[in-house]
């Protein structure tokens, strides 16, 4: 299971979050830095409203919704990368995730303590990054300097590596993440294999005050936040309220709903960030569905039928025929399974098919 790591300066909501989206309160919250230390794991669930429709087009009463693996990371600060805070214990956490979830604050509270002094998210988010990629500059400097003998001696391996390390560093020294760098797709295989911190995929979520959610676009901070990303880091910003997403935890789905309406917003902002994680992630959904359960089983963008079979059961890959497929909307467009086969719409596709998102497949296999 792919995990996506909550990053942060301290005291920015990342705690709070981080069992928001679990469901839990797993992670001690806490107004001092450093509250958290060994870092916090949990399933979250993908918010997925097809798995209704399907729920009542198969007429079941069982439901698996697709899931991915929150890690709620110690805060850090300036001179991580020399040691300083949490320092290197901080750094190998997130070398351990998939996707960054960076929390930014975007509010005044002068009862909330934060480490800078004043709330500047702009200049939060260049103290992470910055330490990120004065890490990954030493590694990639090292790195290059591992293989620069191969290289030499004409090695076409050690030459290529050595070519990315090289775009690599000169981005990182002029003070842009791995991340931004232009590569081919090879170029980019090979820059994946050195782990860079700042290579990561990465989200932003704003934390604003409660009373701020509804009004949220007009809050200059997140205004900031989302011209800066998307303008130097080609990134997305999604805005959540960290201490209202904590106070639903306790509400049932109902109690959630009207408490949301109470405040002028139609849904919580954590289903948003799970979702755009899950996408930055490279994944998709595909459904199987039938009297038993309807279920969502997560797969990456672009593989094919016999990979997401693979999903299922290695016997399913090992032995796959065909997959008999219909497109989630044109399933729910005819509104059973019976009218669908009846218009045509259910194909059998073979071992070279793209599964698309919201696909409902049926696997034939044979071992």
């Amino acid at each position: 299971m792919l995990r996506a790591g909550i990053v942060g300066l301290p005291n920015v909501g990342k705690s709070t979050l981080f069992n928001a989206v679990t469901r839990t309160r797993k992670a001690e919250a806490a107004n001092y830095p450093f509250c958290t230390i060994d870092p916090n794991v949990g399933i979250v669930t993908v918010p997925d409203a097809r798995l209704a429709v399907l729920k009542a087009i198969a007429k079941t009463s069982v439901v698996i919704p697709a899931a991915i693996e929150f890690v709620d990371i110690a805060g850090l600060v300036k001179g991580a990368s020399q040691g300083e805070g949490l320092g290197n214990k901080f750094l190998t956490h997130i070398r351990e995730v998939d996707a960054i979830v960076q929390v930014v604050r975007c509010f005044e509270d002068d009862d909330v303590h934060h480490v800078s002094g004043t709330v500047d998210p702009v200049r939060d988010i260049e103290v992470i990054n910055t330490e990120l990629m004065l890490a990954d500059l030493d590694s990639a400097t090292r790195k290059r300097e591992r293989v620069a003998k191969d290289a030499k001696r004409g090695d076409k391996d050690a030459q290529a590596e050595e070519a990315v390390l090289n775009k690599l560093i000169e981005a990182l020294e002029a003070g842009r993440p791995a991340l931004t760098v232009d590569l081919t797709a090879d170029e980019r295989a090979i820059a994946r294999q050195c782990f860079l911190l700042s290579d990561k995929p990465t989200i932003f979520a704003c934390n604003v005050r409660d009373s701020e959610l509804a009004t949220a676009d007009a809050n200059p901070y997140v205004q900031r936040v989302r011209d800066y990303v998307r303008t130097h880091l080609s990134c997305e910003a999604v805005v959540i309220s960290a201490q209202i997403e904590s106070e639903l935890i306790d509400l049932s789905e109902e109690e959630g709903m009207a408490f949301l309406q109470e405040l002028g917003v139609r849904e919580s902002g954590v289903g948003a960030l799970i979702r755009a994680t899950y996408h930055l992630l490279g994944l998709q959904t595909y459904f199987t569905a039938g009297e038993k359960e309807v279920r969502a089983w997560t797969i990456h963008v672009g593989d094919t039928a016999p990979k997401a079979a693979g999903v299922i059961h290695s016997d399913f890959e090992r032995g796959f025929i065909k997959a008999e497929t219909v497109a989630y909307d044109d399933l729910v467009a005819c509104g059973s399974v019976a009218a669908a086969r009846e218009k045509g719409l259910y194909r059998m596709e073979g071992k070279e098919y793209v599964v698309k998102d919201g696909d409902v497949l049926v696997f034939k296999f044979n071992v």
